[in-house]
């Protein structure tokens, strides 16, 4: 039978705030355990931003490319034809492996520097205090800490869908299978409108596939304001991709050995999407809770099985406590990294209840990596309305090609969107479909965190022609 080994503190999931928690336990000289049963550092380093966004900049040189013309760019002897872009997806995935096994490596190493005891293997949780390990190596080891954290994350939601059993399974993609892909698809069929399916949507139509997506609701990325929506859906289908909004998927069936037809059922009524020859599910996450036993150590989780937390990231067990995606959303790496802002002076420091830090009122950015970007911060226009019923509540919406940068580099596709509280003139949201949308974003994240009213953007000198200064024309359309 195995010892029990006994920790300060063990983190289950080595995510972008486990990781950082671990290191300051054992910083801080508390024996730390870190148990992880895949790769250090999380979806964020492995699957989800630093590979994904690796790879929407291939696409955007290849889409670069082809724009070549409308610059007076021309490639020598191929007459300056807009569609003579060569993909070498091969190298497109290696150069993304390459810069995943880097920032894994560097993630891996400050662990080992700290002192942190490293476990590869599977948690399960045996009461509220310890915690078995199934082992890689086929072992099995037995933990008792008197603090544990649990950052396990999320994994992309299983497909389903009738038919789905005729089709070759490496034709059936969710976020993590499509980036190890060593062709361009033929013909790629995404299931789902919102951040990750336009992302990759986009990302493979550049490349050179021929897109199709498939989405439940009446717009895209549900969460954004219409006009948002509705502007990024414009840019999408200018590129070429098809969009089908209000569309459910109905059936695959097989044509070939190559492809398949996917049935939907429409507004219009049902449709076929012919010679299809690979298909991403792109609909969803849910968390990593199934296989950890959370009921042995008395953990609630709400019906989708995301651990139940208090504004300090306490779960319903005062010695454990949660961070990153599985606690539910938004699940952004940023929420994850500040989870950890918010627990290390809590569980590290001698510091009075009235002075935690706490996840309430906190502000939240985040940005769709679509091209142009799409950065948010803040409250939506319905949001801002429906918290400040009874207030004046303004908006200012301007176009992107309105801007002077924006017309000089012609990425002038987009637009921009505040809201504003009309008797403080303070800043309620900013949404920036544009070009470094994320960057502007930024720019009112900070004057929102200063509690700086929007006449302070509309006044301030800004360098020209930066992108910047169109914060102090967007305020003019204020109404």
């Amino acid at each position: 039978m195995a010892t029990t080994a006994h920790y300060d503190a063990i983190i289950i999931g080595s995510g972008q705030g486990g990781t950082p928690l671990a290191r300051a336990f054992a910083q801080a000289k508390k024996k730390t355990a870190l148990i992880e049963k895949q790769h250090i550092g999380g979806c964020c380093i492995n699957e989800g931003c630093t590979p994904t966004k690796t790879m929407i900049a291939s696409g955007r040189i290849a889409h670069l490319i082809r724009r070549g013309p409308d610059y007076g760019i021309h490639m020598a002897g191929q007459g300056g034809k807009r569609n003579e872009v060569v993909v070498d997806m091969g190298k497109v995935r290696q150069r993304k492996r390459d810069i995943v096994s880097s920032f894994r490596s560097g993630s891996e190493k400050s662990l080992d520097t700290a002192g942190v005891d490293v476990l590869r293997g599977e948690a399960k949780f045996h009461d509220a205090k310890t915690v078995g390990v199934s082992m890689s190596d086929g072992s099995e080891k037995i933990l008792r800490g008197e603090t544990i954290v649990v950052n396990t994350g999320c994994r992309p939601s299983p497909p389903r869908l009738d038919g789905l059993d005729k089709v070759g399974t490496d034709r059936v993609l969710d976020s993590t299978s499509i980036q190890e892909l060593d062709e361009v698809p033929g013909y790629l069929a995404v299931i789902g409108g919102g951040y990750v399916g336009v992302e990759f949507g986009q990302l493979f139509a550049r490349l050179g596939s021929k897109v199709t997506i498939v989405q439940r609701g009446m717009q895209l990325l549900p969460r954004e304001d219409k006009e948002m929506a509705d502007t990024l859906l414009a840019i999408l289908e200018d590129e070429g991709l098809t969009v089908h909004l209000g569309a459910t998927p109905v059936d695959v069936s097989s044509t070939s050995p190559q492809s398949f037809r996917l049935s939907v059922q429409t507004k219009r009524g049902s449709e076929n999407i012919s010679d299809v020859t690979h298909i991403l599910f792109a609909a969803g996450r849910i968390p990593n809770t199934n296989r950890l036993n959370l009921d042995a150590a008395g953990i609630k989780t709400d019906p989708k099985g995301y651990i139940v937390c208090d504004e300090f990231l306490q779960t319903s067990v005062p010695s454990i406590y949660a961070l990153g995606d599985v606690k539910g959303p938004p699940a952004f790496t940023h929420i994850s990294f500040d989870d950890y802002r918010i627990l290390k002076p809590s569980l590290l420091s001698d510091i009075p209840p009235h002075s935690k830090p706490s996840t309430k009122d906190r502000l939240v950015p985040y940005v769709v990596y679509s091209d142009p970007q799409l950065g948010h911060v803040g409250l939506h226009e319905r949001e801002a309305r429906e918290r400040y019923a009874g207030s004046k509540i303004m908006t200012a919406a301007m176009p992107m090609d309105y801007v002077a940068r924006a017309l000089e580099t012609d990425e002038s596709r987009g637009m921009m969107k505040a809201v504003v509280h009309g008797e403080t003139g303070q800043i309620l949201g900013f949404t920036c479909l544009g070009t470094e949308g994320g960057e502007l974003m930024s720019i009112v994240q900070t004057a929102m965190i200063a509690k700086l009213p929007y006449q302070k953007l509309q006044e301030a000198v800004f360098a020209h022609p930066a992108f910047a200064e169109s914060l102090n024309n967007l305020w003019g359309f204020l109404k």
